[in-house]
């Protein structure tokens, strides 16, 4: 029989409220209270117990504190990545943010989707839907990326807005839900 972890790395139905699950989330809180506890010339572009938790980091990457991160092995950082301070990535599935995309302040992204059926639901049942973000997009800050989405290279999510289907690259994208826009004049739009 499989465990809830090897379901949840299969996309498959599993049960989030399990004991190897909760050790693993009880690691990365450890690592982003570090990231967020540590005095900013000590830390750097990341605390130690954070760059080392995640699955990849480029050289470049940074992450202002304060951070967060379900389990942090599920991302991977590209090259001159920048994440401004109160992103949280709730990476229940793999997180691939690609060479110099910039997430302003306040970006949430979700992996996790949680059963329609109530009962499911209580009980802890979820999904495990993977993001991908492709290099030099730009997430404008308290935006939200749900689960399963991709957002292509150089595409741009205006500030707040809410991402529920995937962002052809170089496309611009606002709103709740967001839409594409063709902005007459680049320089005001976000």
């Amino acid at each position: 029989m499989r465990s809830e972890r090897e379901k949840m790395a299969a996309g498959e139905w599993y049960c989030c409220l399990d004991e190897q699950l909760d050790a693993l989330r009880a690691t990365a809180r450890l690592a982003v209270h570090q990231h967020a506890t540590m005095a900013p010339d000590a830390r750097g572009a990341m605390a130690p117990l954070l760059r080392t938790l995640f699955g990849s980091v480029a050289q470049g990457a940074f992450i202002e504190a304060p951070f967060h991160c379900s389990y942090g092995f599920n991302i991977s950082l590209g090259k001159n990545v920048y994440l401004n301070a109160g992103c949280v990535i709730l990476d229940s599935a793999p997180v691939k943010i690609g060479e110099g995309a910039m997430l302003g302040p306040g970006v949430q992204i979700y992996c996790a989707d949680h059963h329609r059926d109530v009962e499911k639901r209580s009980k802890g049942i979820e999904i495990a839907k993977p993001v991908t973000i492709g290099n030099n997009a730009w997430i404008g800050g308290g935006a939200i990326i749900l689960p399963g989405i991709t957002i292509g290279e150089g595409a741009i999510v205006g500030a707040g807005s809410v991402v529920t289907k995937d962002v052809a690259p170089g496309q611009t994208v606002v709103g709740n839900p967001a839409r594409k826009i063709i902005p007459k004049d680049a320089d005001t739009l976000i």
